[in-house]
C-alpha cells in the first residue's frame, strides 16, 4: 500500500486531511527524538535502529520501518 494510500485512509476514518494526517506523525516523532525525557541509552539505541537520511525520521521512514519490524514478529 502506498504512502499516500495510508494517509488518505487515517485522514477519512478521523475526519482531517491527508496533509494533516502527516504533519501530525511528523510532530509525534520529532517530539519522540527530542524530548529531554527520551534521551536515555536504551530509548537512543531503539531509536537508532530506524533507518533515516537525517537524524528525525520522515513518516515514511518510520512507517516502513515500523511495517517491517511488524512482517518480522508475524512470521
Amino acid at each position: 500500500m502506498s504512502m499516500r494510500r495510508i494517509y488518505r485512509k487515517v485522514a477519512k476514518k478521523y475526519g482531517v486531511s491527508a496533509k494533516e494526517v502527516r504533519k501530525e506523525i511528523q510532530a509525534t516523532i520529532t517530539e519522540a527524538y527530542t524530548n529531554p525525557l527520551n534521551q536515555n541509552e536504551i530509548t537512543k539505541a531503539y531509536q537508532n535502529r530506524v533507518p533515516c537520511k537525517g537524524e528525525i525520521p520522515t513518516p515514511e521512514e518510520m512507517i516502513r520501518y515500523l511495517a517491517k519490524q511488524a512482517k518480522k514478529e508475524n512470521q
